[in-house]
């Protein structure tokens, strides 16, 4: 059985999705530098506790911490927005608010994967990712 999945972004959203149904408070996963910083994203707008990278061979692994033990996660949907069969694209000015600003939307812009805010800061489009509330 491989370790590597087709749609990396997907496996991750899945795996926290299914984490956060059965309630536990983390996970483990094959890591990738776009997993990384996805991570690093939701970790700096607080949806998640924090992540470590666990490094080993013949590959790393990404830890992520959900929540703190015996507290309710702070995500409540997560969506992915771009499929690898249909990629959504916006420009600074479409770039969407989720739930009136709630939620937030990560972009993949030519300066690494931002926030929908950040990327309007930087006047960047690009392509919507994962849409979080």
């Amino acid at each position: 059985m491989s370790l590597q999945s087709t749609d990396q972004i997907a496996d991750l959203l899945t795996r926290i999705r299914n984490a956060i149904m059965v309630g536990k408070s983390e996970i483990y996963l094959p890591t990738s530098k776009l997993k990384v910083a996805i991570t690093e994203a939701l970790k700096k707008t607080n949806f998640i506790s924090g992540y470590d990278l666990i490094e080993g061979s013949p590959r790393s692994t990404l830890h992520v911490i959900i929540n703190e033990k015996e507290k309710a996660p702070r995500i409540n949907e997560i969506e992915k927005v771009s499929k690898p069969g249909r990629r959504v694209y916006v420009s600074v000015d479409d770039i969407p608010k989720v739930k009136s600003g709630r939620g937030i939307v990560l972009i993949s812009t030519s300066k690494g994967i931002m926030t929908g805010q950040e990327a309007t800061k930087a006047r960047l489009g690009g392509e919507i990712l994962v849409k979080v509330w």
